[in-house]
């Protein structure tokens, strides 16, 4: 637990590796511990991080998928 925040650093490393970034790392109370934001060209990209963090040992991640306001008012368009 100490090491907490050299940890976080180690996750940036590892986002750079699979081509994504950590834009902010926060820490929580409740249910979760941390809550990160990072920065993917794809899903897939995204997907590689996640399961590459897993693989460290010791963590379980939940993907949120966020959308922008732009990219939200593309797909309204495509609603039937």
């Amino acid at each position: 637990m100490k090491d907490t925040t050299r940890r976080a650093e180690a996750v940036r490393d590892v986002a750079k590796k699979v081509g994504a970034s950590v834009k902010d790392v926060y820490w929580t109370l409740g249910r979760y511990d941390i809550a990160t934001i990072i920065e993917a060209p794809d899903d897939a990209a995204a997907t590689a991080f996640l399961l590459s963090v897993g693989a460290l040992g010791n963590v379980r991640t939940e993907c949120l998928r966020a959308f922008s306001a732009d990219e939200m008012g593309r797909i309204l368009v495509k609603v039937v």
